[in-house]
C-alpha cells in the first residue's frame, strides 16, 4: 500500500510500504478515506524528536473497516469508523478510569501509545491506504455511514477532543473568561468548545493574520502578541482582572512577542501565569516533551523549563497537564455534529489526496498559503 513515510528532517514521501494484517483476534484492518495531518507530526517532520527514518505517519484516522479478527464483536465489514490517536486497551487501571491517553497496557514500560508516533509503541501511522486496529472493539467510534461530515468526524481522532480537553483540564464553565494561547488548529479547537461550553469572553492569541481571523470567525477575540505583551492586552479588555481561565495550545516550540524567530520554551505557561487571576485554572493539552534535541538551551533539551512556580503559587492557580483521553469526550463531540450543534470542519484549509503529502508538510510547516488544518485523501487522485 501507499503510506506517507518519514525520511529525513523536513522531508516526507510517498511509498509502498507492507500492507497491515490482522495479528490478534482483536484487531481490525481499516481502508482509510480521511487521515489529517498535525501539528504534532510537525515535531517530526522537523528533526525535533528522536523519530527514525522509515516511520509511517498518521495518528488522525478515518475509515471503513475491511477485515474484522475472529475475537471482535461489536465491528462488522463496512463499518464506518473513526479512531481515538490513542492505542489503548481498555482494561487496564487507567484505561478503566476513563485515562487512555496513559494505556498500561499498549506500549510497555511507557504510559500511553499511539499511532505513528515516535516512542508510542509499534503501531503503523495511518497517513495510508489500510490501518491495522488493536484493540478494535474499544478503539473504534462508529458514524453514520456514507460521506457526510467526512471533514468533521476526522477531527474526532485528535484535534476536536484535544481542544476540548484543554478547557476541561481548566475546567471551563459557563459564563466564565477564557484566554487560549495559540490559533492553530488545537488552540482554535480549544477557542471553539469553550465557547461550546458557554465560555462569556474567549481570547485567541497569535500572530498569523488566517488563525486570528478564523478565531474571530467563531465569535472568539483576537490578540495579536506581536502588537505588545498579551497579557496586558488581555487584562486592559477584562478590567484588569486578568480571565478566569487560560489554555496553552501551543507547547514547547513558543516563541515571545519580543522576538518571534527565537523560542522560548516556557514563555506561554509564564505569560498563562500573569494572564489569569488569581485562583484561576490553566490547562496544558500544548505538547511538552521530556526530550528536545533541537531546545534552545541545555535544560530545554531535557525539558526542564523555568516556569514561574513561585508567581503561580502566590496566586493560588491550578494546572492540569497531558495529552488527551479521546475517548472520553468523542462520542458525546460526535452527536454534537450529528445534531448540528457543532462544525469543527471549519479549521480545514486544504482536502489533498495522499499523494501530494510531501508538499502540504512543507507548506504547513512554514505556515504558508492559507495552510491551517490538511485533510489526506488516499485512493483519491484529485483534490475534493
Amino acid at each position: 500500500m501507499k503510506a506517507v513515510v518519514y525520511q529525513k528532517p523536513f522531508n516526507v514521501a510517498v511509498k509502498e510500504v507492507d500492507d497491515p494484517q490482522i495479528q490478534h483476534p482483536n484487531d481490525v484492518i481499516v481502508r482509510v478515506t480521511s487521515t489529517a495531518i498535525c501539528g504534532s507530526d510537525l515535531h517530526m517532520y522537523e528533526g525535533r524528536t528522536a523519530a527514525k527514518p522509515g516511520i509511517v505517519f498518521g495518528h488522525e484516522n478515518l475509515g471503513i473497516i475491511e477485515e474484522v479478527g475472529s475475537g471482535v464483536t461489536s465491528l462488522a465489514e463496512g463499518d464506518r469508523v473513526v479512531m481515538p490517536f490513542n492505542v489503548a486497551c481498555g482494561f487496564c487501571k487507567n484505561c478503566l478510569a476513563g485515562k487512555t491517553g496513559f494505556c498500561l497496557t499498549v506500549n510497555p514500560g511507557f504510559a500511553g501509545g499511539a499511532y505513528g508516533y515516535v516512542a508510542m509503541g509499534p503501531y503503523t501511522g495511518g497517513q495510508a491506504e489500510r490501518l491495522r486496529v488493536p484493540y478494535a472493539d474499544f478503539n473504534c467510534l462508529k458514524l453514520p455511514p456514507g460521506d457526510e461530515f467526512e471533514n468533521d468526524f476526522v477531527l474526532l481522532a485528535d484535534i476536536f477532543p484535544t481542544g476540548y480537553h484543554g478547557c476541561e483540564l481548566a475546567q471551563v464553565k459557563p459564563g466564565e473568561s477564557v484566554a487560549v494561547f495559540g490559533a492553530g488548529p488545537v488552540g482554535l479547537m480549544a477557542a471553539y468548545s469553550a465557547l461550546l461550553r458557554g465560555a462569556s469572553k474567549v481570547f485567541s492569541v497569535d500572530r498569523v493574520p488566517e488563525r486570528l481571523a478564523k478565531a474571530e470567525e467563531i465569535g472568539a477575540i483576537p490578540i495579536d502578541f506581536t502588537q505588545g505583551d498579551p497579557a496586558e492586552q488581555i487584562k486592559e479588555q477584562t478590567n484588569g482582572e486578568g480571565t478566569d481561565k487560560g489554555v496553552d495550545a501551543v507547547g514547547y516550540q513558543a516563541t515571545s512577542h519580543k522576538d518571534t524567530s527565537h523560542e522560548e520554551p516556557a514563555v506561554v505557561l509564564n505569560t498563562l501565569v500573569n494572564t489569569v487571576r488569581p485562583t484561576g485554572m490553566l490547562g496544558v493539552p500544548g505538547l511538552y516533551v521530556p526530550s528536545d534535541p533541537g531546545g534552545p538551551d541545555e535544560h530545554a533539551k531535557h525539558g526542564q523549563l523555568l516556569v514561574s512556580i513561585g508567581k503561580m503559587f502566590e496566586k493560588g492557580q491550578q494546572m492540569g497537564t497531558g495529552q488527551c483521553n479521546v475517548k472520553q469526550y468523542n462520542r458525546q463531540l460526535r452527536d454534537l455534529i450529528i445534531a448540528g450543534r457543532a462544525k469543527p470542519s471549519f479549521v480545514v484549509s486544504h482536502t489533498l489526496p495522499l499523494e501530494q503529502a510531501p508538499q502540504a508538510y512543507e507548506k504547513f510547516d512554514k505556515r504558508i498559503e492559507g495552510y491551517t488544518k490538511v485533510v489526506l485523501r488516499p485512493g483519491h487522485a484529485l483534490a475534493a
